[in-house]
């Protein structure tokens, strides 16, 4: 038994009874086999960023010497093993012009954060990482190692895609990538307790329907703490900020964003051209490994007034720091391939994600301010994003439509019969990746 790997999330115990340092798929096979035969459970350890709650008992496979990458330039395709990050493929791809369908966080685990669905900064252009994928090697329940492409098992190659990890442990895969080398991007920061911060929320739901799918937008809010690795001029302050990322010309960026700017004074400016490798700047997400708690809600639209009330509810008040983010969906990401796959709620416009810091924090406590804030935004909630649910544990509701689980369960009682990989479809287990 090799040591129980340490991951970015470090808010919940992991106490597996046997860890496996995969090396490989055979290594993946043979884990598995051997869970099943002791009748336990399964879990996989990439880079921890989607750790859903504590994790007792069990076969854990860490998957982080599995972190392969290999770039077809002529098929704009890349081969990704199962413990690689978005930030090693997006340094492999850019030499030959070309990006892949990542998130905003570069250590994030690029197979699982697929396997959820994969909502990238290049979203509303090009949809979903799960919609970009060609194949998946994966071992399911019977210890098999499966090719899955759309001819061979065309139903699980559904399933996967969009639907998480209980329908095996996955490998490999190998993905589309795009032909984005730059970009317009950046942020604009606001002060949360002026004017300007209530006004980024009224006009921002209306700036939203002028955009073209080129440009993909998210709002973040968060009380800065007082100390001196902020930067000064958001150091202590409640801050509102727009996050732009957009694959046309600067100068047409420049006149996209021009209502932003009218809103008022910024605390900061971070807009320019870029290099499609420095797009993690656009989001800034914490390297650092820390404990958190996050829920993610898929909403039909956005009200103002309930999105103040919301911001009311986990700013400069709230008992715990609480970073709220609006993701603005639309887009590619409303039509998905031509054969479907597993991620649901299409239809919806926006998503909107809290995560609390735990060092210090009682869980009982934020998971009372989610649920505050969930039923101020019920009218327009349409279901829970997978990838960003942290914390939840077993509550696994809403992360499907019901017609998608059912599907689901379908694929979970062929290729998992024996529950190895958290039962019938909507229990437990590791969730994906988020960021």
């Amino acid at each position: 038994m090799t040591a129980v790997p340490s991951g970015f999330q470090t808010g919940f115990p992991v106490r597996p009874d046997l860890v496996v340092e995969a090396a490989g798929a055979d290594d993946v096979r043979d884990a598995v086999a051997r869970a099943a035969s002791g009748g336990l459970r399964v879990a996989v350890h990439a880079t921890g960023h989607g750790l859903a709650g504590p994790v007792e008992g069990g076969v854990l496979i860490d998957t982080r010497r599995m972190d392969s990458v290999r770039i077809d330039p002529v098929r704009r395709t890349a081969a990704i093993g199962a413990g690689t990050t978005w930030g090693q493929v997006v340094e492999a791809a850019a030499p030959h012009g070309l990006a892949p369908l990542n998130g905003s966080a570069p250590g994030v685990g690029a197979v699982s954060y697929t396997l959820g669905g994969g909502l990238g900064i290049l979203g509303r252009e090009f949809g979903y990482a799960a919609d970009h994928v060609r194949s998946l090697d994966v071992v399911t329940g019977d210890g098999v190692l499966r090719h899955v492409t759309p001819k061979d098992e065309p139903e699980l190659f559904w399933g996967l895609r969009g639907g998480g990890h209980r329908l095996g442990v996955v490998t490999g895969l190998e993905t589309g990538l795009v032909p984005v080398e730059r970009l317009y991007g950046g942020s604009l920061a606001f002060d949360g307790d002026g004017e300007a911060g209530a006004e980024v929320l009224r006009r921002y739901p209306e700036w939203t329907r002028t955009l073209p799918d080129a440009l993909t937008s998210s709002v973040a809010a968060l009380v800065y703490p007082d100390v001196p690795q902020v930067p000064e001029p958001m150091r202590g302050r409640y801050v509102i900020s727009v996050r732009v990322a957009y694959t046309g010309s600067a100068a047409e960026g420049e006149r996209l964003v021009a209502p932003l700017r009218a809103i008022g004074p910024v605390l900061a400016d971070s807009l320019r051209e870029m290099p499609y490798t420095d797009s993690p700047s656009i989001h800034n997400d914490p390297p650092f490994p820390h404990a958190y708690y996050g829920e993610g809600l898929m909403l039909s639209g956005l009200d103002p007034q309930r999105a103040v009330r919301v911001l009311e509810l986990t700013g400069r008040e709230a008992p715990m720091m609480t970073v709220v983010q609006l993701n603005h969906l639309g887009g590619a990401l409303a039509t998905g391939p031509a054969a479907g796959n597993a991620v649901p709620y299409r239809g919806a416009g926006f998503l909107l994600r809290l995560l609390s810091p735990l060092n210090g924090t009682d869980v009982a406590a934020v998971r009372a301010l989610y649920e505050e804030a969930a039923e101020v935004l019920a009218p327009l909630a349409v279901g829970r994003s997978l990838n960003f649910s942290f914390g939840g544990g077993d509550r696994t509701d809403g992360f499907h439509d019901l017609r998608t689980r059912e599907r689901l369960a379908g694929l979970v009682s062929r290729y998992d019969p024996a529950s190895l990989f958290g039962g019938a479809y909507g229990s437990g287990g590791i969730s994906p990746d988020g960021r």
